[in-house]
Formats: structure tokens, C-alpha cells, sequence
């Protein structure tokens, strides 16, 4: 049963990715994967229910890459002590595989592009979409920043986000897609060597 319900989860999300969330039907996703839309049932309620399991997957994956690579997985007003002790090569090695993640990874390459297909279309989208793309990591980067005193916080983390940003839309317009690893890379590396000379001139 766990194996159908991942290929259920799975299929939805790649042709929502595809598509658009409102563009695709069960009875879409059940032909897909050559079943009826009966034996679907028998492991989601609906639509809503796939969808609703896809987010709650991302917010799990989410907390788990955090751990992973020594950043925090919480707020800074819930853990201030694990933004201060957060180091800056934690912070540039955590992007460099983020990166990898968002435009590489089965699950959360089509949830990326999901997301970007969807979010004019639908308030709660939008807001997703800010939450994982652009204004949830943008105000995590500038957490981060404070908590390691940079005087501007927010500067920072614009300077360090914004090409990140724009690499993923080059990323899926490209077909040589090591040409653009290559240069997120060379810029991180770059962020990681003025990030600690900042740092320095700040301690």
C-alpha cells in the first residue's frame, strides 16, 4: 500500500508540476498511473487530500535538510541560540545543496515548479510560494545574518539570495545544466569569502 500511495503522491505532483494544480483532475491522475479513480480513492480522500500530503512532505523535508547541514530548523525568536551558533560555512555549504535540491530532487523540483506555475492563480499558492521561494528563505538569510551581527542583515541576505533566485529559472530554461551548478557554485564560493571577511571586520 505504501508504494501506491507514494506513486499516487508522486504522479500528482509531476503533473501538477506539468499543468497546474487546478488544471489536473483525478480522473487525470488515475489514468496516469492506469487505475481507477475507485482504487485512488482508497488511499486519498481527493484532490485536496494529495495536495494537502505533498505540502505536509515538503514541511517534514524541510526540517530534516535544516538539521542536516547545521543551520536552524526554527525561528530565530524559537531558537536564537542556533541562529548565533550557525557558521557561515554551514550557511554557504546548506545553499549549495539547496540549490541542488530545489532544481535537482525528485519531490521538490516539481513542487518548485508547481509553485511557480500556480501562484498568481490562487492566494494560498502565493503564499507557499513565498514561504519556500522567496520571502521564507530571503528572512531566513537575514535571521541569520543578525544573529552573526552583521550590521545589515537584510543587505546581506538579498546580496546572497537574489542569485540563487535567478539561477533556477536559467536552471530549467538551459540544457546544459552543469554550466549553471558550475556558476552558483563560483558565486557561493565567492559569497563564502566576503561573507567572512564582513564577519570578521564585524566580530
Amino acid at each position: 500500500m505504501g508504494d501506491t500511495k507514494e506513486r499516487i503522491l508522486l504522479t500528482a505532483l509531476r503533473l501538477f508540476a506539468k499543468d497546474g494544480y487546478e488544471g489536473v483532475s483525478v480522473s487525470t491522475i488515475a489514468g496516469e498511473l492506469g487505475v481507477t479513480k475507485g482504487a485512488l480513492y482508497k488511499h486519498y480522500r481527493n484532490k485536496r487530500d494529495i495536495f494537502d500530503s505533498i505540502v505536509a512532505r515538503m514541511e517534514r523535508q524541510d526540517a530534516e535538510r535544516a538539521g542536516e547541514y547545521g543551520v536552524p530548523e526554527r525561528t530565530l525568536e524559537e531558537t536564537p541560540d542556533a541562529y548565533r551558533d550557525a557558521s557561515i560555512d554551514c550557511i554557504v555549504d546548506y545553499a549549495k545543496a539547496q540549490f541542488r535540491y530545489w532544481t535537482e530532487d525528485g519531490f521538490a523540483a516539481p513542487f518548485r515548479k508547481m509553485l511557480t506555475l500556480e501562484q498568481y492563480g490562487s492566494a494560498e499558492m502565493e503564499r507557499l510560494y513565498q514561504q519556500y521561494l522567496v520571502s521564507g528563505p530571503l528572512g531566513y538569510m537575514a535571521d541569520l545574518f543578525a544573529a552573526l551581527n552583521f550590521p545589515q542583515p537584510q543587505e546581506e541576505a538579498v546580496k546572497f539570495y537574489a542569485p540563487m533566485f535567478l539561477l533556477y529559472g536559467i536552471y530549467d530554461g538551459t540544457e546544459d545544466k552543469r554550466v549553471v551548478l558550475s556558476v552558483m557554485d563560483g558565486l557561493l564560493e565567492n559569497a563564502r569569502k566576503r561573507l567572512k571577511g564582513a564577519n570578521a571586520e564585524c566580530g
